[in-house]
């Protein structure tokens, strides 16, 4: 079958790093990520089924492997070679269109008892990721045995599975796994009716944990930092009461939360600041300055990928902020499955406005220059359009 597959190189993943992630390397032929004729994933038992990939969203942390950015806490947590692609809506040989849910826990695995974290319906917190029927990987796209959505064929088991409404399209159904990530996300933030909400950053995870914290847990004043003018656009619509230029964050958090700014040797921060702040970027500067906006006692949720980072611990400390992770999705406290909550939502907030350009395969190169430059382009979630390969 055709496919993209990610390979796992020294070579290329040392250039990744000194080149600090170029885009024109991360998609070049030096890329460990390459266009192929691989074979088609086998199904490690009975009940598990082919998925054809109709549409397949590229990432940011596609785009952080590609870019040698990833941490690499993720790498006995992956297997290569793996086809990539966990943002997936495809259909079943039957014509069922699905969308996939991509995490691969005790259930999956085939593994019983289940483990604590499984049996608590979290299956993102796997601890057997590396056991059972397939190889390791914390998701579909990270397994070598599954195959991804960046290919023509994958395969799952049917508890991954989610059968589509008629009236959501494929382009706005790629987006129900990272909504599913950020009403997790604001979900585990838990805003209360008079907190002042600030989320860091307005890339799909941005802008969907936006949509995701007024859906569940609307907050007194919900703060968004977009840099790019259809960022802002798509922050307002999806639920943000104030936009914000990322120059001009700590003056307007300030005014918004009568908070105090002060200078430090290495930057602004303020005394007072926000309740909670959802740091979306997943880079170093988002989470240093996600610290120094919180107020003493208040809350961060890392919600965007982070790799290594260096971040100063002083205001963590001083200010006793409590950071949290949020990763993936399961079983929510209210007993739903946070795909079922996503599935509701994805027909109110028009998630086909946040999709495109789409590529085919073979423009792979085209279509991750352009994920990589997406908001100065003008654009959310780039994807790759597969319909044309089914049979």
């Amino acid at each position: 079958m055709l496919a993209l597959q990610f390979s796992r190189s020294a070579v290329s993943y040392s250039l990744l790093r000194a080149s600090g992630g170029h885009p024109g390397l991360a998609s070049s032929d030096l890329s460990p990520l390459q266009l192929a004729d691989v074979p088609e994933p086998l199904a490690p038992r009975p009940d598990w089924v082919r998925v054809r990939p109709t549409v397949s969203g590229i990432c940011g942390s596609d785009l952080s492997a590609l870019r040698g950015h990833a941490s690499l806490y993720l790498d006995p947590l992956t297997s290569y070679p793996f086809v990539p692609g966990h943002e997936i809506a495809g259909r079943l040989e039957d014509g069922t269109r699905v969308v996939v849910e991509p995490a691969l826990g005790c259930r999956v695995r085939g593994i019983e008892p289940e483990c604590p974290r499984c049996r608590e319906g979290r299956p993102g917190q796997c601890e057997n990721v590396t056991q059972g029927a397939i190889e390791a990987g914390l998701q579909i796209g990270y397994c070598a045995s599954t195959g991804g959505g960046w290919g023509e064929v994958l395969v799952a088991h049917p508890s991954q599975l989610w059968e589509l409404p008629p009236a959501l399209s494929d382009e706005a159904a790629v987006l129900v796994e990272p909504l599913a990530c950020c009403l997790h996300a604001a979900l585990r933030g838990a805003a209360g009716p008079d907190d002042r909400v600030v989320v860091l950053g307005a890339g799909t995870i941005g802008l969907l944990t936006i949509a995701a914290v007024r859906l569940l847990t609307p907050p007194r004043r919900l703060m968004a930092v977009a840099r790019h003018p259809v960022q802002q656009e798509h922050a307002r619509r999806l639920g943000a009461d104030v936009v914000i230029d990322p120059e001009l964050v700590f003056q307007r958090v300030r005014f918004a939360t009568g908070a105090r700014r002060l200078e430090a040797p290495d930057g602004s921060l303020l005394l007072g600041g926000a309740d909670l702040i959802f740091e979306c970027t997943g880079t170093a500067r988002g989470l240093d300055q996600a610290v120094r906006l919180t107020r003493a006692g208040g809350r961060v949720v890392a919600v965007g990928m982070p790799g290594r980072a260096e971040v100063d611990w002083g205001p963590i400390w001083q200010r006793e902020l409590t950071v949290m992770g949020a990763y993936a999705y399961g079983v929510e406290a209210n007993g739903r499955r946070t795909f079922a909550l996503a599935l509701e939502a994805a027909a109110e907030l028009g998630l086909e406005r946040l999709c495109g350009p789409l590529f085919g395969l073979a423009d792979h190169r085209r279509a991750i220059a352009h994920a990589m430059q997406a908001g100065r382009l003008g654009a959310v979630k780039i994807a790759f359009d597969l319909r044309d390969l089914g049979p």
